[in-house]
């Protein structure tokens, strides 16, 4: 069996070293006769970062078969929240590695540590759906109190649009004139066009039937003399 060893310290200024998660290690690893596949070591490093060089190494190559189990010291030393250890274990099982945990003493690979699994999974299920259950008492509270949600209305001004496009100017500039998007802009100009908003709600037409020049017009030489 090839094993792979996670250790992790938060800071080196204080003294802490990785040295004694690494000694229980080899130890671990002996006594089950397993060989060290590597070593994984992050310091420095807080555990609430998902995002950590040796960690990323480690899971990287474990897409790449390089081992047979993960061993770390400690849940923590490997994730802080449920929800990020649940995810690096479901990950470690859909690739058929093991994770041993030698403080809480669990092995993936046997029975107890299989129900262990399905409990983390359980709770990360219940800590996902509180979240939601905040998330949605949080708008129906906002909407009681009558805040308007999501995106704010874009308020058009159709005679703008028909004045810029009649002195000349083209629909990029026109819509940095106004700072909204060309192809809103394209989309006002053709429903004025038609005859009016096919979404009042969501633009005001003050002057609903306006016609604006899809084409740009082109300038004219008024005056010109013979010579």
């Amino acid at each position: 069996m090839r094993a792979a060893v996670y250790a992790r310290v938060s800071t080196s200024n204080n003294g802490q070293s990785p040295e004694m998660q690494l000694r229980d290690f080899g130890e671990y690893c002996d006594r089950r006769g397993w060989a060290l596949a590597g070593e994984y070591v992050d310091i420095g490093v807080s555990g609430t970062k998902e995002k950590r060089p040796e960690l990323d190494r480690l899971m990287a190559d474990a897409h790449r078969r390089k081992f047979d189990v993960v061993v770390v010291w400690s849940f923590d030393r490997m994730a802080r929240s449920v929800s990020h250890l649940l995810r690096v274990l479901e990950t470690f099982n859909s690739l058929g590695i093991g994770f041993v945990s030698l403080r809480e003493q669990i092995d993936t690979s046997t029975p107890a540590g299989k129900m262990i699994f399905t409990v983390l999974g359980a709770v990360a299920e219940l800590e996902r759906s509180l979240i939601a259950e905040r998330v949605k008492a949080g708008l129906r509270n906002a909407r009681a109190k009558g805040k308007t949600l999501g995106r704010p209305k874009v308020v058009v001004d159709v005679a703008r649009i028909a004045a810029l496009r009649a002195s000349g100017l083209g629909w990029k500039k026109i819509a940095k004139e106004l700072r909204i998007g060309v192809g809103t802009v394209l989309r006002v100009a053709q429903e004025a066009s038609q005859g009016g908003s096919k979404n009042p709600r969501r633009r005001d037409f003050p002057n609903p039937g306006s016609t604006i020049p899809l084409k740009k017009p082109r300038a004219s030489v008024a005056g010109a003399t013979s010579r």
